[in-house]
């Protein structure tokens, strides 16, 4: 891989541009595999929540929790969730969301393509270096007194 810049080059590069593209790259990169199995981001995040909960989740709580994920806001999630329950994705009883058959076999599919997404985005990058970028990355959010977190 050619990089943009040589070392001292590179030390002097800004990370608020590096973190933002990485972040526009990885992103878009993962939406569009996801939309080739017809869905959104936030979609499958409720179908993966879903998956490890076979009692089910409480609608609101659940759209609570995600909604800190790339900001997209407990409104956007509801919407999220109301288009999965409008395509028999997911069924709502007694208050709880749970998958459907179909949303069940779509999930793990979208599970396999997530499995692939991740070895394509670690391609070539030993886990130590990837630890470390990410232990940089909460360092300097820390710095700078920011919050990050996922779940």
């Amino acid at each position: 891989m050619d990089y943009s810049h040589d070392d001292a080059g590179l030390v002097r590069q800004p990370i608020g541009y590096w973190a933002w593209a990485a972040q526009d790259a990885v992103v878009t990169y993962i939406r569009a595999r996801l939309a080739e199995v017809g869905l959104s981001q936030p979609q499958w995040w409720v179908l993966s929540q879903l998956a490890g909960s076979p009692g089910g989740r409480d609608r609101a709580e659940l759209a609570d929790f995600l909604q800190g994920y790339l900001k997209v806001g407990t409104l956007t999630m509801l919407d999220e969730i109301d288009t999965l329950l409008d395509r028999d994705l997911v069924t709502e009883e007694n208050g709880l969301l749970t998958l459907t058959p179909e949303g069940a076999e779509l999930q793990a599919r979208a599970a396999e393509r997530q499995t692939a997404v991740r070895a394509t985005i670690h391609a070539d990058i030993p886990d130590e270096e990837y630890v470390r970028t990410l232990k940089t990355l909460q360092r300097m959010i820390h710095n700078v007194n920011g919050s990050a977190w996922h779940h």
